[in-house]
């Protein structure tokens, strides 16, 4: 059989065993974290890592029982949903318009892109003061805050997509006598998706740490109150449950996103990597 046949059906097996046993990737990804568990868990037993600064993951695992228990733990966990929620919809919403308009104009990217580049230079601690100053204490700088983080991913994928379009397609479209509108719907947007879904998800792990900068002040709910709380009272279990849980929480909003993402670009023929 010629090496070119052979090749060929090594990816197609590879690809229909990707596709048959999708879960067999997920199962992979556990292994790494059930180690460090055990290996944490074995070297506290032994003393060799003291208990008052790194708790064993038992004692993490009955300090989130005993949270879930009291119902607690569902209500820091709601509050920080819906505020990374609002955020993230409120920025990256913003980001996609402005984006578009911008990737779309030159004029547009003269007027706006260097004091965008400046503002995404802040730290996000800097907007905090500021935001209290401004909006209070209630959930509204929180919001904005969370925004302002996905805001800037969204905005530079979108651009860099659109920029990055092939100049023949466009010019094809003009060839065939697309409007603007139609030239961006059909071409410009659909070309910009892959870099599109690449800011969001960038977008959304950024709302996560931003949303525990502005938990850490002014807030009496959320994880990142969590966070704070167990360093007031020194108990480093809230404290690393409290970072375990924005870490599993993180990875399944993204787990969401990344499916979303795989619907949405199923025309794609693109390479996902081989099983050596």
């Amino acid at each position: 059989m010629p090496a070119s046949s052979l090749l060929g059906a090594r990816v197609r097996t590879d690809a229909a065993l990707i596709v048959r046993r999708p879960w067999l990737g997920h199962w992979r990804g556990l292994l790494l974290p059930l180690a460090v568990l055990v290996l944490l868990e074995a070297l506290v037993r032994v003393g060799w890592i003291p208990a008052h600064q790194l708790p064993a993951p038992s004692q993490i695992g009955q300090t989130l029982w005993w949270l879930a228990a009291g119902g607690e733990l569902w209500r820091h966990i709601g509050v920080s949903l819906a505020r990374v929620a609002a955020g993230f919809a409120i920025g990256a919403a913003l980001a996609v318009l402005i984006g578009a308009w911008v990737g779309l104009s030159r004029r547009a990217e003269s007027y706006l892109e260097p004091t965008f580049q400046a503002l995404r230079a802040i730290p996000s601690l800097a907007w905090v003061p500021l935001l209290l100053l401004w909006l209070g204490i209630d959930e509204t700088p929180k919001i904005v805050l969370i925004a302002l983080g996905a805001f800037f991913p969204v905005y530079l994928a979108l651009l860099a997509g659109i920029r990055n379009v092939d100049r023949k397609l466009v010019e094809v479209g003009r060839l065939h006598r697309l409007s603007g509108v139609a030239l961006t719907r059909r071409i410009l947007l659909p070309a910009a998706l892959p870099s599109l879904f690449t800011g969001l998800r960038g977008a959304l792990s950024l709302s996560w740490m931003f949303l525990v900068a502005a938990e850490l002040i002014a807030a009496t709910q959320g994880l990142g109150y969590l966070l704070s709380d167990g360093r007031e009272t020194s108990r480093p279990d809230l404290v690393i449950a409290a970072i375990l849980l924005l870490a599993v929480l993180g990875k399944l909003s993204d787990g969401l996103l990344k499916r979303l993402e795989t619907r949405a670009l199923h025309w794609r023929d693109s390479f996902v990597g081989g099983e050596g």
